[in-house]
């Protein structure tokens, strides 16, 4: 799913926990905010949703709505193309927020603006500056074609470069066509107002070349929307394994193999129900570093935190800091796999993506921690992937 674009509704039940800009926002609509209980017994306020288009939580993420998103089932496996579409659509939501910071922090350190300000003290352009909603839309829209001819000026030459580009596949080119054209879009009118405005200044050429320059490494970025979406289904599937394997030892003592028991339906189903009533649920949420109200250094950020109760935690904590620095150009997959302790396969791919997913954040610049960890008090293992844009 290119950019989390699909125009369909994710069956998939979330918790959404809101900024303060949020929560003003549907208390204003007259939306009842629940109080609710997260996993390490954290209680935020928010909205839940049973069912949602992608795209009404892409513009909840985009003006700063949701600090954090919660889901928690005891098995995934029904939902998993759900679950990685959703964690696309958050990783892109945050890549087109961080592009557009990023813009219009350049255009206010650029040349023109900095003249403009020295000359007109009492209307510099600035964070704080604050234009009319409509009187703004008025302006975009009589400035309509200078705006389309901005654009075309920006991405031609990027065009030009992904079409010719032969290692590409049709599709792949398509995609990197909509990608530019979506960065594009997702600018605030602010920065379309200014670029109107000073569209005919000298040195206005800098402004539309670092909006290409810019626009080029963070379509490069995107590239580990699908990593980061693969190695979190995978963890997440261990988990679900763990929970079912151990509640089938419970259940059915007299299995032989707890694992392959787990691929007969109705007893998948019975241990399904009898986790859903212990509340033995495997969590995921993702954290927004900004949240409306950023910390210096948190605005580009993304923590996705994977809860769950297992015997194998410790086995998971090892893996993760032991193989998540695996040589990914030296060994292949089937290598990887002969040189992993005996016992862990269901462990394996999760692991091994972890390994890809950082040697992908280091080529594009986007900082990559992970950790395990076990509360002392429980048996709840926390598992953090930690992402700077």
């Amino acid at each position: 799913m290119a950019a989390g674009e699909k125009k369909r509704i994710l069956d998939l039940p979330l918790k959404l926990i809101l900024t303060q800009e949020g929560s003003t926002f549907f208390i204003k609509r007259n939306k009842k905010l629940l109080k609710f209980k997260l996993a390490g017994n954290i209680e935020e306020y928010g909205i839940s949703l049973e069912k949602f288009m992608p795209e009404t939580i892409q513009r909840l993420l985009l003006a700063d709505h949701i600090s954090k998103i919660e889901i928690s089932k005891p098995e995934f496996v029904s939902s998993r193309q759900e679950v990685m579409d959703l964690s696309k659509l958050i990783v892109y939501s945050v890549l087109y927020k961080q592009y557009d910071d990023f813009i219009f922090k350049q255009i206010l350190n650029s040349p023109v603006i900095k003249k403009w300000n020295r000359q007109n003290p009492a209307s510099i352009i600035d964070e704080k500056t604050r234009i009319n909603e409509k009187y703004l839309a008025n302006v975009l829209q009589e400035n309509d074609k200078m705006i389309y001819d901005a654009k075309q000026e920006i991405v031609t030459p990027l065009f030009s470069f992904i079409t010719k580009n032969n290692a590409l596949s049709p599709e792949e080119k398509n995609i990197q066509l909509f990608l530019a054209e979506k960065f594009l879009n997702m600018m605030r009118p602010f920065t379309w107002f200014i670029i109107t405005k000073f569209r005919g200044h000298k040195d206005f050429d800098l402004i539309l070349k670092t909006i290409r320059t810019s626009l080029t490494e963070y379509m490069d970025k995107t590239k580990i929307a699908e990593y980061i979406a693969l190695m979190l289904m995978e963890l997440i599937l261990s988990a679900e394994n763990m929970n079912l394997r151990k509640e089938a030892l419970i259940l059915f003592p007299e299995l032989d193999d707890p694992q392959g028991a787990l691929f007969d339906p109705e007893i998948r189903r019975r241990l399904v129900t009898e986790l859903e009533k212990k509340k033995e649920l495997v969590f995921v949420s993702w954290k927004l570093g900004s949240g409306g109200t950023a910390s210096i250094g948190t605005q580009g950020k993304l923590q996705i935190t994977l809860y769950s109760k297992n015997e194998q935690s410790d086995a998971i904590r090892a893996n993760l800091n032991d193989l998540k620095m695996a040589d990914v150009d030296r060994n292949s997959l089937i290598d990887f796999y002969r040189e992993l302790p005996e016992g862990s396969e269901d462990l394996n791919l999760g692991m091994y993506y972890i390994s890809y997913l950082n040697d992908a954040c280091e080529k594009v610049n986007v900082r990559f921690e992970s950790s395990a960890n076990r509360f002392e008090d429980t048996d709840l293992t926390v598992m953090n992937m930690s992402f700077m844009f």
